[in-house]
């Protein structure tokens, strides 16, 4: 299955590997490259040595293309990302902040950079400054959606930007490859159908509870890391959204934010005073995503339905098995391709106006009797 995005990125299909924390690490990312479609390392919880150390890991493992994303929100981030540039990795992905520097320095090797957006301001922001294409993430979507779903937004921002789009958020099965590039993308990114496989570090708790669940087990709120997230709909979730930011909640953010720190080796000092020196409104967001780290890794590495917390889209409720990675691509592709071909060969026929134009200019309709009552709508 061809189509822009396989063919700027030099990939058999059209399917991306969304990057998450703690489950796009390198055996993932390349199992999803050698399988044909864009692995994407998630280096979120990584230092810069330790996305230097899992890139090279990758590249003994895989000799096809990948990426890495950097949350430009994140301590680190930005080390990250200049590392990825350092490695030349041959695909960026960057979100929740400003990559011209990124684009800049990635073409300068021949590197494709790729913006996650949810909204046509941002997304045209980044062709502006010349992004190759964008990760169009919808209300669906595990994590930080847009407010618009995807059977919306997918093709409001195809009609605002001539850049190939990738759609993220309720893909699950080839019905949603083929929905996604009949909306205007050029491929789909699965996030949640591939944290349930067998390469996925994933805790087998949360795999079970994934195929368990349904389209409607999910809930989305401000209230757990800051931003509009998803997340599985558990006891912990709830009790996670259940209040705002308040004395409780940023006390345990000290402990939360020193084990984010240690994790990646930066002086807690330092980043606390950095964060205090951002301003109120972005440390308390930082507050919001240092317990939400923990939430996450606790739930995605231990299986901790206690305290964890694990972002998942909607699509969940589509998740009926455990398969390979590689099973999971080839099955999608081939449900795509069957559906794209189902729907060419279909011809709805459509009756032509003109005879019953002609009829009603035969025998016109006599003139209705006037009233003075208004009739109900104009009443109304």
């Amino acid at each position: 299955m061809k189509t822009r995005i396989t063919e700027m990125l030099g990939i058999q299909h059209p399917i991306v590997l969304s990057g998450m924390s703690w489950i796009s690490v390198p055996k993932m990312v390349a199992a999803v490259s050698n399988a044909g479609g864009l692995g994407i390392l998630a280096t979120g919880p990584l230092d810069a040595d330790q996305t230097r150390k899992a890139i090279k890991e990758i590249k003994s493992l895989t000799n096809k293309p990948f990426g890495t994303n950097a949350t430009l929100l994140f301590p680190g981030a930005s080390e990250n990302a200049q590392v990825a540039l350092d490695e030349k990795v041959p695909v960026i992905n960057f979100s929740l902040g400003k990559g011209d520097w990124i684009v800049k320095a990635a073409h300068e090797y021949g590197a494709k950079v790729i913006a996650t957006v949810v909204n046509d301001k941002h997304a045209k922001r980044a062709q502006d400054y010349g992004c190759d294409g964008l990760l169009v993430t919808g209300y669906e979507a595990a994590a930080h959606g847009g407010d618009a779903t995807t059977f919306c937004l997918i093709p409001s921002i195809a009609s605002a930007v001539s850049i190939p789009i990738i759609a993220a958020g309720g893909v699950a099965d080839g019905r949603g490859l083929a929905a996604a590039l009949a909306l205007g993308a050029e491929g789909a990114a699965m996030g949640t159908r591939l944290m349930t496989t067998q390469e996925s570090p994933l805790h087998e708790t949360y795999k079970n509870l994934s195929i368990e669940k349904s389209v409607y087990d999910t809930v989305y709120s401000t209230r757990f890391d800051g931003l509009g997230c998803r997340v599985l709909d558990t006891k912990a979730a709830r009790k996670a959204i259940r209040e705002s930011l308040n004395l409780k909640k940023l006390i345990e953010a000290l402990p939360n934010s020193m084990d984010i720190a240690r994790q990646l080796h930066l002086p807690y000092f330092k980043l606390f005073l950095g964060v205090m020196a951002s301003g109120w409104k972005n440390a308390k967001q930082l507050a919001f995503m240092a317990n939400a780290f923990k939430a996450i890794r606790v739930a995605t590495e231990y299986g901790d339905l206690t305290q964890g917390v694990l972002p998942v889209g909607q699509s969940t409720g589509l998740i009926k098995d455990n398969p390979t990675v590689a099973e999971v691509i080839e099955r999608t592709v081939r449900e795509a391709e069957e559906v794209i071909q189902r729907l060419s060969g279909t011809s709805i026929p459509v009756k032509s106006a003109a005879p019953r134009a002609e009829k009603a200019k035969a025998s016109p309709k006599p003139k209705a009797k006037s009233s003075k009552k208004a009739s109900p709508a104009a009443e109304g």
